[in-house]
């Protein structure tokens, strides 16, 4: 069925007048999200570990016809989920041919529309809005003017169409005028300078606009929603009060509560399909590199206000399997399995997303890198071998054994010398891993353990990834255990 290209054909279409005129676009929206929750299933594709916390916030907002803000640190999905609005927006939105803030064509608000319908009646040219065409965002910076939101005069356009300045049709429309009927979106408010903020004001509450003092009044329709970091409030600027009143739902997203969360985010994100070689990412390296950030939003060298990105481990594992991708390239392997080796490799994806405490700064970023995914490796090497017997392994090292595992080392040359290591191929299984196994894999699962027995100090290794027998601390007896203490002499006073 084609769609009506004319006000004519449009007043004889699904596209009712009595529809069109009174249903605006925070109906839409909330009309649109009742039959996804009777269907059930997820209302926004793709988001992952909000689906008891901050989803039932918004579906209360949207139903509730409100403005909502988006509280959180960075790398919490805020935008994402500002962008999935528009899958509840109708597929086709009629407007006014032409028309720059996409008027209703059975109630134009601006002059040039309302002309145009008196002058060509039911022959008005129609076309249509995708839902995407219907969001408009904006990332709050201080340089920010009203002009750039609300709109200004246009001497250029009064000059060519020979109108007076004081004329309707010599502004130029800001972006919120262009988000007419649809959904606009601010991103990091607090951004904004305090005076803009209230520039807001009329749009929110009595829901129109007024630009540079004409008599020109736009009665938009429009959803807004924006996102913010709470540190802002303090760090570099403040939503101010009265626009936080106006705002009809506050909701606070956070990072994912359990590991398998984090993976399934990753996993989503991360760009893993590559071209050419088979890969396989082992399920411990997957936690181990989503520990790192668990790890890191607990530590007292990394500040917690500012926050730790998800993006820290999608990075990461981006360039985990870049590392063992280019160590299959150069041995000519067929399969690519990444090492935990290739996870220090993979550093500088860390670094970079990390704001350090004091502590932190005086000891180095690598530093506290090595340590959080030293920290990451025990954790998750208890997970599979809490209670397990590696004394066997241990004893190899004490004995004075010793094994070099360079991440650029091909696997079947170093899988010979890990044969070698007393009882360590024992310990495969646990992880899934047989001697049937590729010898990819085989290396990588044995790489763990070791990286597992350093993580937990029973073993040791260099810079150099040279893994050697741990440093033995003496015990020294506590006092009143195992041995009396000499009675206290007495002191003698000055004379």
């Amino acid at each position: 069925m084609s769609l009506p290209r004319t006000l004519g054909e449009l007043r004889r279409s699904p596209f009712s007048e009595e529809r069109l005129r009174s249903r605006h676009v925070k109906d839409e929206l909330r009309d649109n999200l009742v039959p996804k929750l009777r269907q059930g299933g997820p209302i926004f594709p793709g988001i992952v570990g909000y689906d008891d916390t901050v989803v039932p916030q918004i579906i209360n907002a949207i139903l509730s016809r409100h403005n909502f803000i988006l509280l959180g640190l960075r790398g919490q999905a805020k935008s994402r989920i500002l962008r999935s609005l528009t899958t509840l927006l109708d597929p086709q939105a009629p407007y006014i041919e032409g028309c720059e803030i996409h008027d209703n064509p059975y109630a134009p608000i601006c002059r040039r529309c309302r002309e145009l319908v008196a002058q060509d009646g039911d022959a008005t040219p129609i076309s249509y809005l995708s839902p995407d065409e219907r969001y408009v965002e904006k990332l709050a910076t201080p340089d920010v003017t009203i002009a750039d939101l609300i709109g200004d005069i246009d001497p250029i356009k009064a000059a060519r169409g020979g109108h007076q300045l004081s004329s309707e049709l010599t502004v130029h429309y800001g972006l919120l005028p262009r988000a007419n009927r649809g959904v606009f979106a601010i991103n990091e408010l607090p951004d904004l300078a305090g005076k803009i903020q209230v520039g807001l004001f009329n749009i929110m509450q009595e829901g129109d606009v007024q630009i540079k003092g004409y008599p020109l009044r736009l009665p938009l329709d429009v959803a807004i929603a924006f996102s913010a970091n709470p540190e802002d409030y303090t760090a570099r600027g403040k939503i101010i009060t009265p626009l936080k009143d106006r705002i009809g739902s506050e909701i606070r997203t956070h990072y994912p509560a359990t590991i398998e969360e984090g993976i399934s985010i990753t996993a989503q994100e991360a760009w893993t399909q590559r071209n050419g070689y088979k890969l396989h990412v082992p399920k411990y390296v997957q936690e181990v590199i989503e520990r790192v950030a668990f790890v890191a939003r607990e530590d007292k060298k990394v500040d917690k206000r500012s926050g730790v990105s998800q993006r820290l481990p999608i990075s990461c594992m981006e360039n985990v399997i870049s590392n063992a991708e280019r160590r299959a390239i150069h041995h000519e392997e067929k399969l690519v399995v990444p090492r935990i080796g290739d996870v220090y490799a993979a550093m500088p994806a860390i670094t970079g997303k990390l704001e350090l405490e004091y502590e932190g700064e005086m000891k180095g970023a690598d530093n506290v890198c090595r340590e959080l995914i030293r920290m990451a490796i025990a954790k998750t090497y208890d997970d599979y071998f809490s209670g397990m017997n590696m004394q066997q392994v241990v004893q190899w090292f004490d004995l004075g054994g010793e094994i070099q595992l360079s991440d650029t080392a091909g696997a079947a040359e170093v899988l010979q010398a890990l044969r070698g290591i007393q009882g360590l191929m024992d310990k495969l299984p646990k992880l899934a891993v047989g001697p049937k196994d590729s010898s990819e894999l085989q290396v990588s699962a044995a790489e763990f353990i070791l990286e597992g027995l350093y993580a937990h100090k029973r073993i040791g290794r260099s810079e150099e990834r040279v893994f050697t027998a741990g440093e033995k601390q003496p015990k020294r007896p506590e006092a009143g255990f195992g041995r009396e203490e000499p009675p206290a002499r007495p002191r003698r006073p000055f004379n």
